[in-house]
């Protein structure tokens, strides 16, 4: 079989090769090129990813292709992570990045030249059956991304291979040192390239003017001024400059009308704390059975929770969770799960809460 392999510079994609050489496949590296950058205070990793991915398929005796995917990124990935911006959202582009470019831009130029499908070093895993591919949770649940997974087509799904998500990332790592491999103990990448480690705010202020506003506590008193609502993000410690007796504040919720940031004190304080969100552009890899016991993760790390969901005009969901969960932040994924499954998953658009609450900008369910 003739599998394109996404070769990143990382230990994950290059021991994705190598594995998938070892089973006899006829194995192409492309390293895909994303982001243009002009600003001489950004820092990094794509040329020493690229440096890195060379040496990988080098050693692996197999073609490496750079692939420029650049416009496609900024027409289909950036411009969406401005607009949740504009919208006062906090934005998850890996999500957009997963769908539109690694498994749609990527995946039809590897068809178009030939290949037979793709692969890359993500921790997933793929029950494929004729007419049904299921997205399922990695090995090692530390690593496990299927949350970032759950917007890719399955059309796109059935023309994927995952090599490593039998694996656990010791293990991963032991294999590229008993095969050579020069990034066997290369860190791995954190963030998202385009900011990389340089300063938040100023990166997105040069592409999004800011509208300074007002804070206020949760009972309306006024506490100091923000440098716009799109610099900060629900359950937000830093970067706030209140201080003062007691304990430090939180970002609670945003009111893009007001223009307000309003805070509480405490890490768990009430108003951070919500058992029920409305979320849209809905996608299914798989649409959940009927009378399913369905849990959801909300963020990355986050231990799947117990929820309902009904189904609103114009495709909507409302998702009511058994138990409160902190810091729901709009612009997030919501991502369901049957068990090992990953089921598919939605934008998060509104928090809302079936309980009484102290801050004045939330609605009920």
């Amino acid at each position: 079989m003739k599998i394109a392999v996404g070769i990143s510079g990382g230990v994950d994609s290059a021991v994705a090769a190598l594995l998938l050489k070892q089973q006899g496949h006829d194995v192409r590296g492309v390293y895909m090129h994303n982001w243009e950058d002009d600003d001489p205070d950004a820092v990094c990793t794509s040329l020493q990813d690229a440096k890195s991915a060379i040496a990988t398929c080098e050693h692996l005796g197999i073609a490496l292709e750079t692939v420029n995917f650049s416009r496609a990124y900024w027409e289909r990935v950036f411009d969406e992570f401005l607009a949740e911006h504009r919208a006062g959202r906090t934005p998850n582009p890996d999500v957009l990045c997963n769908k539109e470019i690694k498994f749609k831009a990527f995946l039809d130029h590897a068809l178009a030249n030939g290949a037979d499908c793709i692969a890359t070093g993500h921790y997933a895993r793929l029950d494929q059956t004729p007419g049904a591919t299921r997205l399922l949770k990695a090995v090692d649940r530390n690593k496990d991304q299927t949350y970032f997974l759950y917007a890719v087509a399955p059309a796109a799904l059935s023309r994927t291979q995952f090599p490593i998500g039998h694996l656990t990332k010791p293990e991963v790592r032991a294999l590229a040192l008993g095969a050579g491999l020069a990034n066997h103990d290369r860190s791995d990448s954190t963030g998202i390239c385009f900011i990389g480690e340089r300063d938040y705010k100023k990166f997105v202020a040069r592409y999004l003017p800011a509208q300074p506003g007002d804070i206020r506590a949760t009972d309306g008193n006024h506490k100091g001024r923000h440098d716009g609502l799109m610099y900060y993000t629900l359950g937000q410690r830093h970067g706030l400059g209140l201080g003062g007796p007691g304990e430090a504040w939180y970002v609670v919720d945003k009111d893009m009308q007001s223009n307000t940031l309003y805070v509480a004190q405490g890490s768990e304080h009430d108003a951070l704390y919500r058992d029920c969100l409305i979320a849209d552009n809905v996608h299914w890899i798989r649409a959940p059975r009927s009378g399913a016991a369905l849990a959801a993760k909300t963020r990355y790390r986050q231990t799947e929770q117990a929820c309902e969901i009904d189904v609103l005009p114009q495709g909507q969901l409302r998702v009511r969770f058994a138990t409160v969960q902190r810091a729901l932040t709009p612009g997030q994924a919501i991502v369901f799960y049957d068990s090992e499954e990953c089921l598919g998953g939605a934008r998060i658009l509104a928090v809302e809460s079936t309980r009484e609450q102290s801050s004045p900008a939330v609605a009920n369910c």
